[in-house]
């Protein structure tokens, strides 16, 4: 049978295959992308002969062949470059993302993002359609795909549907604003199983849905055209194994041992890690930092700032005014707080492989997690996963998915500045002794709930749907 018509008991799709084109001199090849998705669902699909991920390449362009990288089948769906301007860079990132993050920044509505996203939909639950065998099992993830599962189901009522949403979602009043909200509702209500990263984004989701087509909700089981929806809170994890065997490798340790020195072997490091977007609360912290500099309740001698913030979607509306206030507050606190040769402030605006990440987690005293709204946040567990010794303060954001398991860590309202100034500072010069009970708690939950074990309780729950 040609690749093009076989079909597949499982079939997984989110807006990017779980592969990435690098380049080796002048040659492209395909590797397996980083992220928690990727680590979650190799298990159920690297070299499963009954598994196949639909999704885009990367690269703007027609689909091509399907291939395979690492065990998972590809099945790539087209996207044009016109097409990545109104369906990503427009509805879903400049209309969805900041809806859906507590609105922000104001989001944008436009008829001509609504349509290419919904074209883009449509060719995504078109491509699942052809390959799912009868009555096989579809996976749908994320904001990029609202409209899939009704489309899928419309197309093929054989198939047991299942929906992620891994970034938050609004609260009711929030989300009528969207001119097409029925819309994405019935899209969404096309699956057996809805999964969401909080108590509280299920509950908004039921409330919406109750608003907006007035279906009967009991408990998280939505009544509506007929079927029914379940409606669930499944936090995603980490691969905590292979976090936790990099922070054991010699070679990442020794590199953890360089870095320190080259910041000076600095008594205490605070340490970020984000994608360089608004909701993360990097300006938040930056002038939290600065503050509790010119109060001298911490001192430049003995402590320094690291601040990773990697690009991220710089096409889309607003993300060059947010690295310019950064880079502003990064320069400010250098200019007024650093020496010549020795800044205060690190900040590295690029992206850095896992082994990276890995070595900066370790020497990292005080871990800064400060969005001002985020679906989960897996930085905040993989510091938790890199702390064998149970050392180290985590300040985490209320306002995280994350902050609903990791109990024990410093919780601040990324908000209230004073609060989160005395995080920090209480952080900065806790004992390790008065530390290693909540760090030992957080590990201990990080463990348990790993990427792999979310994926196998989702699946178990889509199964179990009538």
């Amino acid at each position: 049978m040609a690749a093009e018509d076989q079909k597949w008991s499982f079939v997984v799709t989110a807006n990017r295959l779980p592969v990435r084109r690098v380049w080796e001199g002048d040659t492209a090849k395909w590797v397996p992308s980083p992220g928690g998705l990727v680590s979650a669902l190799r298990p159920v699909m690297s070299g499963n002969p009954d598994a196949v991920w639909a999704g885009w390449t990367g690269v703007p362009g027609p689909g091509t062949e399907p291939f395979e990288v690492d065990g998972f089948q590809c099945h790539p769906v087209g996207v044009s470059q016109g097409e990545l301007q109104l369906f990503y860079e427009g509805f879903s990132n400049a209309t969805l993302w900041p809806l859906f993050h507590d609105a922000l920044v104001p989001p944008e509505y436009h008829r001509t993002w609504w349509d290419a996203y919904r074209t883009v939909n449509q060719r995504y639950a078109a491509a699942v359609a052809n390959l799912a065998a009868p009555g096989a099992t579809v996976w749908i993830h994320d904001y990029h795909l609202l409209l899939v599962p009704g489309l899928l189901r419309e197309a093929r009522p054989d198939l047991r549907i299942g929906f992620f949403l891994h970034i938050p979602f609004p609260a009711r009043e929030l989300y009528i604003r969207l001119p097409w909200r029925a819309e994405i509702i019935n899209g969404l209500l096309g699956a057996d199983l809805i999964g969401l990263q909080t108590p509280l984004g299920a509950d908004n989701f039921c409330r919406a849905v109750a608003r907006i087509t007035g279906a009967k909700t009991t408990g998280k089981l939505i009544q509506h055209n007929g079927r029914a929806t379940q409606v669930g809170a499944f936090p995603i994890g980490i691969d905590t194994d292979r976090i936790a065997s990099l922070a054991a490798d010699p070679a990442v340790q020794a590199r953890a041992t360089e870095i320190r020195q080259s910041l000076g072997s600095p008594a205490t490091v605070l340490l970020g890690v984000d994608r360089l977007d608004y909701t993360k609360g990097i300006e938040v912290r930056l002038r939290a930092f600065r503050e509790l500099l010119a109060e001298g309740r911490l001192s430049v001698d003995d402590c320094v700032l690291v601040q990773i913030a990697e690009p991220s979607r710089s096409q889309v509306t607003g993300y060059a005014e947010v690295r310019q206030a950064v880079e502003q507050l990064v320069g400010d606190v250098n200019g007024n707080f650093g020496v010549m040769g020795s800044p205060v402030v690190h900040y590295l605006h690029q992206s850095h492989p896992i082994e990276e990440l890995v070595a900066m987690y370790l020497i990292a005293d005080v871990m800064l997690v400060t969005p001002l709204r985020d679906g989960m946040n897996l930085v905040a567990k993989e510091y938790v996963a890199c702390r064998p010794d149970n050392s180290g303060v985590l300040v985490l954001s209320e306002f995280t998915g994350a902050a609903q398991e990791l109990r024990t860590a410093e919780l601040i309202n990324p908000h209230d500045v004073e609060g989160l100034k005395s995080a920090m500072e209480a952080a900065a010069h806790r004992p390790q002794a008065e530390a290693e009970p909540a760090m030992r708690t957080m590990r201990r939950l990080v463990r348990s709930n790993t990427a792999q074990r979310w994926a196998e309780r989702f699946l178990a729950r889509l199964e179990g749907c009538e």
